[in-house]
């Protein structure tokens, strides 16, 4: 049996500088699901041509859009790249240039050439749930994802940020804290 070895993460893509190579739909794609989670990413897009709906997105979001085809030059000072190019050998071609440089990189529908993945992501007030199928079935992880929406309650963030607040009232040391934590949400799981 096959087993997803990936380890979640969740980065800070605030204090990231990502940038997305493509300008069509399948960048559109990435852009809208890297800002619906988060919102204030640092995101630098570079392609000859972007959709219409790119270039909304950018006036909202202060999306950085840069109108010339791809060039190494262009991964200067980035921490992550998608490359979502409808051109196989220049999605390549960025995938080289951005392992030389040890940079983490996701080739659009190429998982052979992803250090990452883009899964399916619920997003309720503090708590967030990623799902990955280790890139074999994105349609799985967006049922998935419809699922753990529905079945999460709106108001987990109260509990989260209530839980908060007794945390740093509990006495003694972490030991004891986790044990006490750990004793008052059992019921969450219990059925």
């Amino acid at each position: 049996m096959e087993r997803n070895n990936l380890y979640p993460i969740f980065l800070k893509m605030h204090q990231l500088q990502i940038l997305i190579v493509g300008g069509g739909n399948v960048a559109l794609e990435k852009l809208t699901f890297l800002l619906k989670s988060s919102p204030n990413a640092n995101v630098h897009m570079v392609a000859p041509f972007f959709r219409e709906e790119i270039k909304t997105l950018a006036k909202i979001y202060d999306v950085n859009m840069i109108d010339f085809t791809y060039d190494e030059s262009f991964l200067c000072d980035k921490d992550l790249v998608i490359a979502a190019t409808n051109k196989i050998d220049v999605n390549a071609q960025i995938y080289q240039d951005a392992k030389r440089r040890n940079l983490l990189i996701n080739v659009a529908d190429t998982p052979e050439l992803c250090d990452f993945y883009l899964g399916g992501i619920v997003t309720k007030g503090n708590v967030k749930v990623a799902i990955s199928t280790n890139g074999k079935s994105p349609t799985t992880a967006k049922r998935l994802r419809q699922f753990f929406e529905d079945v999460i309650p709106e108001n987990v963030d109260d509990l989260v940020k209530n839980l908060n607040i007794y945390r740093k009232t509990i006495k003694g040391n972490f030991e004891d804290k986790v044990n006490t934590l750990n004793r008052i949400t059992q019921t969450l799981i219990n059925k």
